[in-house]
């Protein structure tokens, strides 16, 4: 048996650390003595350390580590370890996305000197939409929920003999917006007028490009709300985008493009 003291040099790892473990029942000492209230630890429970440092490494939350310590199960371990090394990689794609963004930004800070400058570079024009004939998924999403509900509406298309015209975008109805859940509703739009769910109306619209990734839409969005009121125009509707190019075209998130359209009259 090691002491708690030899135990935690070995292990690299606070002696406060391992009182704590203890306290949550995640490394509790083999033995305790009655006397001295002393801590012991046995060669097992070293590599027992040294595995919770790593899954803390990994990524995983202390509750989470006791309960694969208690799973016995090799596949499921085997899972989460699969599971937490995607999440690893998703985050690690939107920390190069972040990176590049921040380039971007100090290069244009750099050239105008205005921190907020790349916020102006965004060319409103004033256009008469044509109707455009969709087939529409709407209900209470969240963002992250966007792939599932196209999956279901592409499922319509062969079931439903409707031709795609390449148009997909999505309408957002809700006065403010929450990431978590707020009144969206995706469009496909179709060649076939009477198949269609409904047709969003012809009328006139402010609309810009957006060229990067979706995390930077709200900077477009924010310039057509300025320029609209800015104008003498005020929002007749809820506006809409069209995704354009997307990752689904062998495009990093730089290279993406979403037209976004406001509908909007004279005040």
């Amino acid at each position: 048996m090691f002491s708690i003291g030899e135990f935690s040099k070995t292990c690299q790892v606070s002696v406060k650390t391992l009182h704590y473990y203890d306290k949550i029942g995640l490394l509790k000492p083999v033995k305790v003595d009655a006397l001295t209230g002393y801590r012991y630890y046995s060669q097992p429970q070293m590599e027992e350390m040294l595995l919770i440092q790593r899954l803390k490494r990994y990524g995983f939350s202390l509750e989470e580590i006791r309960g694969m310590l208690a799973c016995g199960e090799k596949r499921e371990l085997f899972s989460k370890l699969l599971q937490q090394k995607e999440k690893l990689l998703q985050q690690k794609q939107e920390t190069e996305q972040v990176l590049r963004e921040l380039s971007a930004h100090l290069l244009d800070f750099e050239r105008t000197g205005d921190i907020m400058g790349y916020q102006k570079g965004y060319e409103i024009q004033v256009v008469e939409v044509p109707e455009r004939n969709v087939i529409a998924s709407r209900q209470n999403m969240s963002v992250d929920e966007f792939g599932k509900y196209y999956e279901k509406l592409y499922q319509r298309v062969p079931e439903e003999k409707v031709t795609p015209n390449g148009m997909v975008g999505a309408v957002y109805y809700d006065k403010e917006f929450n990431r978590e859940c707020s009144d969206i509703e995706l469009v496909v739009g179709i060649r076939e007028r009477e198949k269609a769910d409904r047709t969003i109306e012809k009328g006139l619209c402010a609309r810009t490009l957006h060229r990067g990734a979706y995390s930077t839409l709200s900077e477009a969005y924010a310039a057509l709300v300025t320029w609209i009121g800015e104008n003498g125009y005020r929002c007749s509707g809820a506006p809409y985008e069209f995704y354009l190019r997307t990752q689904f075209d062998g495009l990093s998130p730089e290279d993406w493009e979403t037209e976004i359209f406001f509908p909007i009259e004279k005040k």
